[in-house]
């Protein structure tokens, strides 16, 4: 690697260690012609797929899009940072994980609602709401039924686990 204080292109790595989240690499260095010492970071590159825009575009996978989607949605929201740097993680990778070198950005938004869904129901809905271009009070009030629906059906499933769970006993 190049010296970034006298360009020398030699230098040596001092130590290696693992940077604190675990996914990627930092390195100390030392250039073999002036001394001075630097730091590197290393990470994986991974290739995110194209997005297929509604009019047929391509442009290239932005995150900025995406979390700048989430944090609006969560804006004042009783969201922790950890859970929605955590869920865009997984979001990332399940995008990757489509195998896809092109992905409608329909699916996208799809992926991002069933993220916000499982982390706040009202960011959901505000998401919701300018994603799928809501006409009127109707198209609200459908949605939250739904989202109702969905939900008193999973704490249905939790307690039938629970009240199970403790039978077996």
């Amino acid at each position: 690697m190049k010296c970034p204080f006298c360009g020398a292109p030699d230098t040596k790595v001092i130590d290696s260690r693992l940077a604190a989240d675990g996914n990627g690499v930092r390195r100390r260095r030392e250039c073999l012609s002036c001394r001075e010492r630097f730091t590197t970071f290393e990470t994986a590159e991974l290739v995110m797929p194209k997005v297929i825009k509604k009019d047929g575009s391509r442009e290239p996978f932005s995150d900025e899009k995406i979390r700048g989607g989430f944090m609006e949605a969560l804006h004042k929201r009783p969201v922790s940072v950890e859970d929605i740097e955590r869920a865009l993680m997984q979001l990332k990778l399940r995008i990757r994980g489509t195998g896809e070198r092109e992905i409608p950005s329909s699916v996208i938004g799809d992926f991002v609602m069933e993220s916000l869904k499982e982390l706040d129901p009202v960011a959901y809905i505000r998401f919701a709401s300018v994603y799928r271009s809501f006409k009127d009070i109707h198209d609200f009030n459908d949605t939250l039924e739904k989202l109702a629906r969905q939900q008193e059906e999973r704490e249905k499933a939790e307690k039938a686990g629970g009240a199970k769970g403790s039978s077996d006993k």
